[in-house]
């Protein structure tokens, strides 16, 4: 089989994939409207000087950093990260400090489409899943998991209808040295609805944000928003996604893509 290339970013759009202050507000302008704009940076040219009296097209986009297939980075979750490794910790990096080597590399997908919406991923759940698919996890691996938003990419549920990642798991993985991770979920913890009302039943603050708030310890780079991950195998794939560089921005846009050979 020839090298297969599979797209796992999502469009950016105006869909319902997140909540409204999160949807990219695009504005498009075709070949006929954009004369205004052409003439003044050409001036002297018109309509009458171009194939078929057609100029450009442009996009004006208005957008969060957190819109769209994107990946976050340390200074997301907080000011400071790696304070497990270092005393006192360092500063957290920001989008534009991602270490490149980190962004092409073996990838392994983790199923858990089977969990309920809300459930928190624990390390235990790690280490059944790769004994399933017979894989060890080895330093700067990139990690995705496949959970049950990846169907429901689109729907005004998405972003409140799979499991994610609590703060053990996190660290988990973190402490076998992989430090770029990837979900098909809104969220790389669960859903905001069932931390608020996991909290609002026991009172312990410690839920809030967990998995994020995981990276205060160790320093990891998080992407949102995958799609496509049921179309991988478990192991056996390259993934490249490099964030668009943001002076120390929180999150950058991510194309990426998994890479597989022959």
């Amino acid at each position: 089989m020839p090298r297969q290339i599979i797209d796992l970013s999502v469009t950016l759009e105006d869909k319902p994939t997140s909540p409204a202050h999160h949807r990219p507000k695009i504005h498009y302008t075709d070949h006929d409207a954009s004369w205004e704009l052409f003439g003044k940076l050409l001036p002297g040219v018109g309509p009458e000087h171009m194939p078929e009296g057609k100029a450009w097209a442009v996009e004006q986009v208005t957008l969060s950093t957190h819109a769209g297939t994107h990946m976050d980075a340390p200074w997301h979750y907080h000011p400071t990260s790696d304070h497990a490794l270092a005393p006192g910790g360092r500063p957290a990096p920001g989008i534009d400090e991602v270490p490149l080597d980190w962004c092409l590399r073996d990838g392994v997908k983790l199923d858990f489409r089977h969990f309920e919406a809300g459930y928190v991923v624990t390390p235990a759940d790690i280490e059944a899943e790769l004994q399933r698919i017979g894989y060890t996890l080895k330093p700067l691996d990139i990690v995705l998991a496949n959970t049950s938003a990846g169907a429901r990419h689109g729907e005004e549920n998405y972003w409140k209808c799979a499991c994610g990642f609590g703060r053990a798991a996190t660290l988990w993985l973190l402490e076998r040295g992989v430090r770029v991770v990837g979900t098909d979920s809104y969220s790389w913890d669960p859903a905001f609805p069932f931390v608020i009302e996991r909290f609002r039943e026991t009172g312990d603050a410690s839920v809030i944000w967990e998995g994020h708030k995981a990276g205060r310890d160790i320093g990891y780079f998080q992407m949102e928003k995958l799609i496509n991950l049921e179309q991988l195998p478990s192991h056996g794939f390259t993934v490249s996604c490099f964030p668009i560089k943001i002076k120390h921005g929180s999150a950058g846009w991510c194309r990426a893509v998994a890479i597989l050979e022959s």
